[in-house]
């Protein structure tokens, strides 16, 4: 990559291990329906204009039905489960959680659309697995005699969040081929806002956020769902998919570092092993190792 791919690579990293914090930081205020809706209504107040800038707008007529489906699974529901999880766990443990979600977007890939599963892909899939139970079963007390209900909960969440995700990538490929990268993002934020608004209007705090809940929520729709779609597929369009994706592995790194920083939590030596299992799993998955030679 060039230096120019780097930065932008550690940017979106730097900017989507901060939407952890920032749901960390708002979602008591707001709740986990209210806060996912001021993220994708501002995202798409972003983008909706940018699109018909580009003069893509007649794209959402056409594919309205797919994108109402990727929004509702790729940000509306998956939003909802990483904010009621944040409410229990670190913003870095959420974050080394959704570090899977390659692992599930790879088997729903093999699932559903046949795409090949080579040994290494099913030793990552094994590997990364391995990992996110691990780090579940210490996280939660499992392997004690008491059980914590909430983590477990919302580790569950979690894993929710990345099913759907993988199911999300699988539909769109198979959906909206072809389709503008611009369109798909604006047009997934719009129907995601559309489908959280009703639920929003009778989830809404009945005590108004604060000033440091609104900076955070705002700051999650403008740059991790706004900007950071920009981002992305301008680096998939600059240095293709798979290299793309290896932000995964930076964006846990990042989180984890905001949570100690700026909200004094705690980087625990099984957050570390198990975040490197799901590292390990994830780049094997991706195809990033082993490297052939040239």
């Amino acid at each position: 990559m060039k230096a120019r791919d780097t930065l932008d690579l550690i940017l979106l990293a730097a900017i989507w291990g901060a939407s952890f914090l920032f749901m960390r930081i708002a979602v008591p205020a707001f709740g986990p329906v209210a806060l996912a809706f001021v993220r994708v209504a501002g995202a798409a107040l972003m983008l909706l204009p940018l699109l018909a800038w580009r003069g893509e707008f007649g794209a959402l007529r056409r594919h309205w039905r797919p994108l109402l489906v990727v929004g509702t699974t790729n940000s509306a529901l998956p939003f909802i489960c990483f904010g009621y999880a944040t409410l229990s766990i670190t913003a870095g443990l959420a974050a080394i959680f959704n570090a899977a979600t390659p692992l599930t977007s790879a088997t729903f890939a093999w699932a559903w659309l046949k795409e090949a599963m080579t040994r290494w892909r099913l030793l990552g899939l094994a590997l990364g697995f391995a990992g996110v139970l691990g780090l579940a079963w210490h996280k939660a007390g499992l392997r004690g005699s008491g059980v914590d209900l909430a983590v477990l909960l919302a580790i569950v969440a979690c894993l929710a969040g990345t099913l759907l995700y993988g199911f999300s990538a699988s539909f769109t490929k198979r959906q909206l081929t072809g389709v503008p990268a611009m369109a798909l993002a604006a047009g997934s934020q719009g129907a995601a806002a559309l489908v959280l608004a009703p639920l929003a209007w009778k989830q809404w705090p009945t005590v108004p956020p604060g000033a440091g809940p609104w900076a955070a929520a705002i700051a999650a729709a403008l740059l991790s769902s706004g900007l950071a779609y920009v981002l992305y597929f301008r680096l998939i369009a600059r240095i293709g998919p798979t290299n793309a994706a290896s932000v995964t592995f930076l964006v846990p790194v990042f989180a984890v570092v905001w949570g100690g920083w700026l909200l004094d939590e705690a980087i625990t030596p099984a957050m570390v092993l198990g975040g490197l299992v799901i590292i390990a799993g994830t780049s094997l998955v991706l195809g990033l190792l082993p490297r052939r030679r040239a």
